[in-house]
């Protein structure tokens, strides 16, 4: 645990980006289109041994050879950031196999989202800011605004995020660390050795896919219930789509802000967290929630660009849908 933020060095033209499969493996032909526009962002692509290798099951390779990937995207001082091509699952299998401080060691941006929380968990306690965001399939299909904002901040160019009022907002100012991502991998690590020192406060994100009411509620009262959660000082609901509702709720945000009615924090909902927009984890970052609108800002020195987002409300199940 380290209470200093270490920001990774902004990437140069002609930078090494490695490309590095810590969970599943990923059709080479889309590391490949990955590959081609990373070289048309100026910078050089790498791509790590087992990344398209379908060895074990669905995984890239056995977790020795996912450990030997990483580890050799981390310490190869060439290389400036590395993009994650998928999640999936199978993360957790490398994280007692890299000793924490040889990230701080060799600071470098890493980027990824849902099975990588993992990942980026271990890289903010650890004290080293990373990039919550597109990976190899978002990459390679160019979603926007995604791709050019992830680009831009590996260029040294910090987003500032705006969005509209959402039905389940609760409003308030509060700055902190950000941490989290995908729920169920978020809830997994959080609370082992891997946490952020215990002098800081926390902004914690979370966005969920394919689960149901009852697991997401299980998942966030397991954060609850850690000594960690009274750090939080605020809370940004992303995207949970594909979710079964199994449980007398109209929506994910309906339930979970009920049951933050003993803490006076500010909680954002809606943060449309499916079209992959990054975060910069292990950050410093302000909220401020208001009846205009949501303002998510990283403390991070640097120029910064405002986007503005446009969501529509959090949707509402019908009753007969809310009820089976």
């Amino acid at each position: 645990m380290s209470s200093k933020i270490v920001k990774p060095r902004s990437l140069e033209p002609g930078d090494k980006i490695a490309l590095v499969s810590p969970a599943y493996w990923i059709p080479e032909e889309i590391i490949m289109q990955t590959a081609k526009i990373i070289r048309e962002w100026g910078f050089r692509p790498v791509i790590a041994p087992h990344t398209s290798c379908l060895n074990v099951e669905a995984y890239s390779g056995t977790a020795d050879e996912r450990a030997a990937d990483l580890m050799w995207a981390v310490q190869d001082s060439t290389i400036k950031a590395i993009l994650c091509t998928r999640g999936g699952y199978g993360t957790i299998h490398l994280l007692g196999r890299i000793p924490q401080e040889t990230f701080l060691d060799n600071p470098k941006w890493v980027i990824g989202h849902g099975d990588i929380t993992m990942l980026l968990y271990t890289l903010a306690s650890t004290g080293v800011a990373c990039i919550h965001g597109p990976m190899a399939l978002q990459i390679s299909s160019m979603q926007e605004p995604a791709s050019t904002i992830t680009r831009n901040i590996l260029m040294g160019v910090m987003p500032q995020y705006h969005l509209p009022d959402n039905r389940y907002n609760r409003y308030g100012h509060a700055q902190g660390i950000l941490i989290g991502g995908n729920l169920s991998s978020f809830a997994t690590i959080s609370g082992t050795k891997f946490q952020l020192s215990d002098n800081q406060d926390i902004i914690l994100f979370i966005e969920e896919v394919e689960e149901s009411l009852h697991v997401i509620d299980r998942l966030f009262y397991m954060l609850r219930l850690q000594d960690n959660f009274n750090r939080v000082r605020g809370i940004i609901f992303g995207d949970f789509y594909s979710i079964k509702f199994d449980l007398q709720f109209g929506s994910v945000e309906q339930m979970l802000t009920a049951h933050l009615h003993d803490m006076e924090i500010p909680v954002c909902c809606g943060f449309p967290g499916n079209s992959c927009l990054p975060f910069i984890e292990g950050a410093p970052c302000t909220l401020d929630v208001t009846p205009e609108g949501s303002l998510l800002t990283f403390d991070i020195e640097g120029p910064h660009h405002t986007y503005q987002l446009g969501r529509a409300e959090a949707p509402i199940m019908r009753e007969e849908e809310a009820s089976e």
